[in-house]
């Protein structure tokens, strides 16, 4: 009798083990997606830095065919992406401690792309409207323009000092941008239908559709240099505008805690290089843009 009792107990010693060890495996198994999602959340703070932009509006931004010049491959294409945007972005991608990955995406596309989180941030030559901001937050100013007319050489309007002297000319600027919004400032001008790009513009001028297109500096002096035939024009009495409409920012979701980091990265970069970096894009644009 002893000792069948004795081996129930041993019997009863084993299972009791053996549950006591499925326990502290189940136990094991609960925390192990904490630990990987602890080293998740750890690979997230390198990643990538997803930038969306237009790869159109040179000397902003603009599509080349290497990685010269500073290119930088667009994502899922066999091109590069260059210009004064992208310059931005490498210095705010090296400050972010991440890998910059530049979204090619049309200029309509991009605020949609930015709060479904196909991006990470607008850097296209965007200005902080007061109208964007109800949907999208934004950085500081990372550059500061004035609005020109980019018009025919030797036509009627290269002379041009004030926006009045425009009166009766066919005049557009890109689709959804505030450079659109400040030609009825022109009186008796006719406002031909906003163009979804600039390449789309400079076409039109070239085929006297339009007799002259509203553009900040950079994009004139990009598109006389480009084209012998056209003129830009710098206005004594120009526009309207408020600051925010000629300053360019990073665009960023709303709330986003990039904001800051951001903001604190463009504070290290002096206005003398952010001049020479505009300077060097303007040079290095392609012919084609």
């Amino acid at each position: 009798m002893r000792k069948k009792l004795s081996f129930l107990a041993a019997m009863t010693l084993s299972v009791t083990m053996l549950l006591t060890g499925c326990a502290g495996s189940t136990q094991k198994t609960a925390e192990a997606p904490k630990a990987e999602g602890t080293e998740a959340a750890q690979a997230a703070e390198g990643g990538t830095f997803k930038v969306g932009l237009e790869c159109g509006y040179a000397p902003f931004n603009w599509t080349q065919m290497d990685d010269s010049n500073g290119g930088v491959k667009i994502d899922g294409n066999a091109e590069y992406a260059g210009g004064y945007d992208v310059e931005i972005a490498k210095k705010i991608a090296e400050g972010l401690g991440k890998e910059l990955v530049i979204v090619k995406t049309e200029w309509d596309g991009l605020v949609p792309a930015l709060i479904s989180g196909k991006i990470d941030a607008i850097i296209a030559g965007m200005s902080p409207t007061a109208e964007r901001k109800e949907t999208i937050d934004f950085s500081d100013n990372y550059y500061k323009s004035d609005l020109v007319m980019v018009v025919k050489k030797g036509g009627n309007y290269e002379g041009a000092a004030s926006i009045q002297d425009f009166s009766g000319a066919k005049v557009t600027a890109q689709l959804n941008t505030f450079h659109y919004t400040v030609i009825d400032q022109i009186k008796g001008v006719e406002i031909q239908p906003a163009m979804d790009n600039f390449p789309a513009m400079r076409v039109a001028l070239e085929s006297g559709m339009i007799d002259g297109y509203v553009s900040e500096r950079p994009e004139g002096v990009s598109a006389t240099a480009a084209n012998e035939n056209f003129a830009m024009v710098e206005f004594t009495e120009g526009f309207t505008t408020s600051d925010d409409d000629t300053a360019i920012a990073v665009g960023v979701a709303k709330g986003s805690e990039l904001t800051t980091k951001i903001n604190e990265i463009l504070a290290g970069i002096s206005e003398e290089e952010r001049t020479s970096i505009m300077d060097a894009a303007i040079k290095n644009q392609p012919a084609a843009e």
